[in-house]
């Protein structure tokens, strides 16, 4: 049993875009699988959101990390969230780490730019140092492509519905 703090967000010209915050208790099923149980916040520009969410994580044959959430929240909104990350270590310090990333949801909300049904998929590249095991700041590139409703939605705000970005973070664990 341990609890996981996961954070991740968008800035873009000095403000915060939008962030999304989980706290989860994960529970093992297996030697390589947990159960995740806990609360998402979504805040930002956008109005901000709380979400149930419940799932599971793990690392498969070939050492692949899986993912998958379902969300929910009020006004009977849903979403899942699908995720894979592999790690190629470069040097006994160094991991290049590509990962893939899918957005799906039951309900259209305007007020956020996110249409019914795949929304977003995301495809990455991370180079991290790793300091210590539990200490590793890394850089890297994202391009996210809007699918469906929601890349109408975005184009009619004037943004593009594809984008690619620069990202740097620490990854951390205690």
């Amino acid at each position: 049993n341990r609890l996981a703090l996961k954070a991740e967000g968008e800035i873009a010209k000095n403000k915060l875009e939008e962030a999304r915050t989980e706290l989860l208790w994960r529970k093992p099923i297996g030697i390589f699988w947990n159960t995740e149980l806990g609360i998402r916040q979504d805040s930002g520009i956008e109005k901000s959101q709380s979400w149930l969410a419940m799932g599971v994580n793990g690392i498969s044959p070939y050492w692949m990390e899986l993912g998958a959430t379902v969300y929910v929240a009020k006004d009977n909104r849903t979403a899942l969230r699908a995720e894979a990350t592999y790690d190629w270590r470069i040097l006994q310090r160094v991991i290049l780490q590509p990962s893939l990333e899918a957005n799906l949801y039951g309900k259209t909300d305007v007020a956020r730019n996110i249409g019914k049904g795949l929304s977003d998929i995301q495809a990455g590249m991370r180079l991290r140092y790793e300091v210590t095991r539990q200490f590793a700041p890394y850089i890297g590139i994202e391009t996210t492509q809007q699918f469906g409703k929601t890349a109408d939605l975005i184009k009619a705000s004037g943004e593009k519905a594809q984008k690619t970005s620069a990202v740097a973070g620490i990854r951390f664990w205690f």
